[in-house]
């Protein structure tokens, strides 16, 4: 997305929603703090998480003596978004401010460089994964902290009765507990066939064709799968590749087994789609399985998270870090710095995934094999793959390895699934890749 400037409504509207959030901050420390800290953090969807998110706060401004505030932004309706570009405009805001993907680019100049806190963090938790180098840091500057609260794979959720019955899958044989995958054979041509069987059964995989994110996600780790680039890593627009062209053919038999309305989802239809029993498999972090515990039991017990198909280009898994930024006009950095080198610690990561029962996912090689994902359930192990402890597939993000700034808008308009869609619709191959060709010189010149 190209950068625009706020309207004065835009601003408004953006910092009253900040203000009335602070109203109700969950606490301060007192007036001999040493100093002030004001925070944005997300939203988080699952109950619970926050409070396990201000506790650790809590523990750490007594122990150093800082007064802090906390603001809980929902990331409905753009909202993290509205609040990062107010008060980046404004030079005034939070210290600290949690965002995802593409936002730290997007305001590279106005964060504060945090390669010591991330430095030290890799060093106790291991390396992060090149999706978040490549949206995290630019020119050997780390410019946010990644964040463990909100970081999500986006993979398959299967059904293990469905796909057992109707495609002759047994996600649980490929995906064992407390072992490595024994998934050769889950590979794309595999999963068209799995998608056919399960939509002829009545009960298709749901798999969005919309704009909001699910789908793009799906998509991006689609076209990876096949080596497909819109515009590659030194931003030359690469739209009209054999890569390309075989990817759209593959998408094209996929969505002739997808349900008709999808190219209308959103976010929210396909854990719809899961809850409702109606659907085989889905595209998404744990969320949709934690709501299906507590309103569709039955279904909930028959879900397993695992890995993606693979292509031949390799297997591809859409990963989307949340990161915590520390903005240059911040009156206490070395407060923030501190805080966010405690929120990255080992203990600290294992509380957060703890209180997300599993959705969070930390981005750090040595933090993808705590406790929770073995243990929770029901039926027990159903996450143990989610957070591909074997390195079993590469984790991306759609769009990638464009330049930040040009990928950033290839995913913001839906590039990949508006070109599928043509395709799958009757326009001719040549035509959408042209189509694909004009939009990305577009956002070359944006």
């Amino acid at each position: 997305m190209s950068r625009k400037k706020l309207t004065r409504r835009q601003f408004v509207a953006a910092t009253a929603m900040s203000s009335a959030a602070l109203i109700t901050a969950p606490y301060v420390r007192g007036a001999y703090a040493a100093g002030k800290l004001s925070i944005g953090f997300w939203d988080h969807w699952v109950p619970g998480a926050n409070d396990a998110s201000t506790a650790m706060v809590k523990e750490w401004a007594e122990k150093e003596k800082v007064e802090v505030s906390i603001d809980y932004i929902t990331s409905n309706n753009k909202k993290i978004e509205l609040t990062v570009a107010a008060e980046a405009q404004a030079k005034s805001g939070h210290d600290i401010l949690q965002m995802y993907t593409w936002w730290p680019h997007a305001y590279a100049e106005q964060f504060e460089p945090v390669n010591d806190v991330v430095e030290e963090a890799i060093k106790q938790n291991g390396e992060v994964n090149d999706t978040v180098k490549y949206l995290g840091k630019a020119d050997g500057k780390w410019l946010a902290v990644p964040a463990t609260p909100g970081s999500q794979i986006k993979g398959p959720c299967s059904r293990i009765d469905l796909m057992k019955k109707h495609a002759g899958i047994d996600v649980q044989e490929l995906y064992p507990v407390g072992a490595p995958p024994k998934a050769d054979s889950w590979n794309m041509d595999t999963f068209l066939k799995a998608a056919e069987a399960c939509q002829k059964a009545g009960f298709p995989f749901g798999i969005g064709l919309g704009e909001t994110t699910d789908s793009v996600d799906t998509a991006g780790a689609i076209f990876q799968s096949f080596g497909a680039e819109l515009v590659n890593a030194k931003g030359d627009v690469t739209v009209k590749t054999d890569e390309v062209r075989q990817a759209l053919e593959y998408y094209k038999k996929l969505i002739a087994f997808l349900p008709p309305d999808a190219p209308s989802w959103d976010d929210a239809s396909n854990n719809k789609w899961l809850i409702s029993g109606r659907g085989a498999l889905i595209m998404n972090p744990p969320s949709a399985w934690a709501v299906a515990k507590r309103d569709a039991p039955q279904v909930a017990e028959q879900c397993w998270t695992h890995g993606f198909p693979s292509g031949p280009k390799g297997r591809y898994a859409p990963f989307l870090p949340y990161f915590w930024g520390l903005w240059n006009f911040s009156k206490n950095k070395a407060s923030a710095k501190s805080l966010l080198a405690f929120l990255s610690q080992p203990s600290s990561i294992e509380k957060f995934v703890a209180a997300s029962g599993g959705y969070d996912l930390p981005a750090y090689a040595k933090m993808t094999t705590l406790k929770t994902w073995a243990e929770v359930g029901p039926p027990k192990g159903t996450l143990y793959h989610y957070p591909n402890p074997y390195n079993h597939q590469t984790l991306s993000i759609a769009a990638s390895p464009a330049p930040p700034k040009i990928a950033q808008q290839i995913y913001a308009q839906a590039t990949l699934t508006k070109m599928a869609l043509r395709f799958a619709q009757g326009e001719k191959l040549e035509t959408a890749l042209a189509w694909g060709e004009g939009e990305c010189e577009g956002f070359m010149r944006t």
